[in-house]
């Protein structure tokens, strides 16, 4: 018999802060719920979701049940299990791939036995066994990182709800930046819609600046203003977040007297260059999509000369920047190159401290986690998802924008946002301050209805990847023609079914693959899923299908 893992054992329980009304009402309508019933937590940042959380957990203990709560990161899970540890007074399990098999294994076995009571865990912990179900909690709801992109492809928010619907249990999806299609279920009736729409206790929302840096020098991509504002800051005792989603030290390394620029040699295409990474400060290339590495040249590989430079900044060129210029306090860089090892992102804000400093950071810190001394978020570099090709893309920065800012001013001290863009005017950015994230969405909805996208449509996505492009196209005709079939044989007419493609997909070239793929829509699910359940079979069985490689994404996050 496997032990229960002795990290997960926690202190008496200690009482927390009161709640306000709208915490009381979320509360109240959590308990009351009978059996399965999905509610969506729809709370501003730092207004208090966690404490909703912990009091409907808390029920759940005193019924004699389990809880799940899944979190999007392995970041915020050891935050999220101290605080839950120090609040309910039982072991807390965690279960992400940061742990060892040993580890994994003795917590699943203690959910399979009814011996362990509350888990905290990353998307795989959706499949936990549960002998007693009482609760299931989805923090950050919209996360993309929820999403499977490869093997078995499974959206971890969407199969909690199947499974609270098989045990009959309450599922709550908590997010300041709902998704919208979990928003449109709210207002379809389909989730109970509990909104929080103040921040708890004494916090007010932080103050919102967007800084034009058009014609304004820029140093490592930051304005003279941000840097004399990050160096108030600093004097005042206070911390300041630079938030940069993009990791490395510089996008592109190009040649000034030809313009010749490092492309990825696996997934770069004659009309479509992938660019590879700068990384080390200057002295390694690396692309972030297949892995390939190589040191950079130390002279232009096609006209021998030596103007090469480094254009763009990721995180890393704005730290040593930063460092260099605020010398006296520390400077600190959290991304994926900071934290591959285990505990690495807990240890990194525990060294930080609440001393006077300055994070640098991508997407990894706009999420879940309490910085009481952050007064100070800048925000630089959003022009790139301003003007994308992906129909989500909006969605998402107006995601990453609201999290971002909701770390400024969480505590006593009043914080301050600034958005540092060279498009002040663009309707998103204005929508966002004028309205907020809610007046973004409804926007953004009308749009989506109007061009039959989700969440008002439903779709697959079908990609093949080949070395030769033609196997791959060969195989996606074969694939269309056998759901044109079915569909026929379902009574599912042409208007009903939307078929695109085989058309290259957005990166057409991947690890040395050639890629394609089909794009399937339907208004009903049941009519997308009815025509995919019976062409499927013929799929598999086709000879085209043993010279690609080929995969079937039900509900795409993406059309990369």
């Amino acid at each position: 018999r496997l032990a229960v893992p002795a990290s997960a054992h926690a202190p008496a329980p200690q009482p927390g802060p009161p709640l306000n009304d709208e915490q009381q009402a979320a509360v109240d309508a959590i308990l009351a719920a009978p059996g399965f019933t999905p509610f969506l937590l729809d709370g501003v940042t730092g207004s208090g979701k966690t404490e909703v959380y912990l009091r409907a957990i808390a029920d759940c203990l005193a019924r004699g049940k389990q809880a799940l709560v899944l979190v999007p990161e392995i970041g915020l899970t050891p935050q999220t299990l101290a605080r839950f540890r120090a609040r309910l007074g039982v072991p807390v399990h965690a279960l992400h791939s940061g742990l060892s098999d040993g580890e994994r294994a003795r917590t699943w076995a203690a959910f399979a036995r009814g011996q362990a009571r509350v888990a905290v865990g990353t998307r795989s912990a959706v499949f936990l066994p549960l002998r007693e179900p009482g609760l299931i909690v989805i923090d950050e709801e919209h996360d993309g990182s929820f999403k499977q992109l490869d093997g078995i492809r499974y959206h971890a928010r969407d199969f909690a709800l199947v499974r609270a619907k098989a045990l009959d249990v309450p599922v709550l999806l908590g997010s300041a930046t709902p998704s919208l299609e979990s928003l449109r279920n709210a207002q379809a009736g389909r989730y109970g819609h509990l909104r929080l729409l103040r921040r708890a206790g004494t916090a007010q929302p932080p103050r919102v600046r967007v800084l034009d840096v058009r014609k304004r020098p820029l140093q490592a991509g930051l304005s003279p203003e941000l840097l004399e504002r990050l160096h108030g800051e600093l004097r005042a005792g206070g911390q300041a977040l630079v938030f940069k989603n993009r990791r490395g030290y510089a996008p592109v390394l190009l040649c000034h007297d030809c313009g010749w620029t490092a492309h990825c040699p696996r997934c770069s295409t004659p009309l479509k260059p992938t660019p590879m990474t700068v990384h080390g400060g200057g002295r390694r290339l690396q692309c972030h999509h297949c892995g390939t590495r190589r040191p950079a040249p130390d002279a232009c590989p096609d006209c021998g000369g030596l103007a090469l430079q480094s254009q763009g900044a990721g995180t890393e060129r704005i730290e040593e920047s930063l460092a260099a210029r605020f010398s006296d306090f520390p400077v600190l860089r959290i991304d994926r190159g900071t934290t591959q090892k285990r505990d690495a992102l807990e240890k990194l804000l525990a060294e930080f401290g609440t001393a006077p400093g300055v994070l640098v950071g991508t997407q990894m810190l706009a999420k879940g986690h309490d910085l009481a001394n952050l007064t100070l978020v800048a925000v630089v570099g959003i022009d790139e998802g301003l003007f994308s090709a992906d129909f989500r893309a909006r969605e998402k920065l107006a995601q990453l924008l609201i999290q971002v800012a909701g770390r400024a001013g969480r505590a006593l001290k009043p914080g301050e946002v600034v958005l540092q863009t060279h498009h002040p005017e663009h309707e998103l950015l204005i929508t966002l301050l004028s309205g907020g994230y809610h007046a973004f969405a409804e926007v953004e909805l009308a749009q989506r209805e109007a061009a039959g996208f989700p969440p008002y449509a439903h779709m697959a996505l079908i990609r093949a990847e080949a070395q030769q492009v033609e196997a791959a196209n060969a195989f996606l005709a074969m694939a269309r023609r056998e759901l044109q079939q079915a569909a026929a044989q379902h009574g599912i007419e042409r208007s009903t079914l939307e078929l695109n493609g085989p058309v290259p997909a957005p990166m057409p070239r991947r690890a040395g693959y050639l890629r394609a793929q089909l794009i399937l829509s339907a208004p009903q699910r049941r009519d997308l899923h009815a025509a995919l359940d019976a062409a499927l079979p013929a799929i598999y069985a086709a000879p085209e299908a043993r010279k690609v490689r080929w995969s079937l994404d039900v509900d795409p996050a993406d059309l990369y």
